[in-house]
């Protein structure tokens, strides 16, 4: 569920086809984030979920399933 709503955000804010994006994309090497893409996106994941990511938590994470599992574990 977590990553279905995620995959949404990531083709709204990136461009991208569903088809591209895995658990094991990495965000910059794979789907082309940049730095601003990146806030971008982290913005549009707290505001679905309701949730707060830090920049250092952001920094952590860098393929879609580690941020499927953070966002996972906040909204336990």
């Amino acid at each position: 569920m977590v990553f279905e709503k995620i995959k949404e955000i990531i083709v709204q804010e990136l461009k991208l086809k569903v088809d591209k994006i895995e658990k094991s994309s990495r965000l910059q090497e794979d789907l082309g984030a940049d730095s601003l893409d990146a806030v971008e996106l982290i913005m549009s994941i707290e505001d679905e979920f309701n949730i707060s990511i830090s920049d250092d938590e952001a920094t952590d994470i860098k393929t879609i399933g580690e941020l499927v599992g953070f966002v996972e574990d906040k909204i336990k």
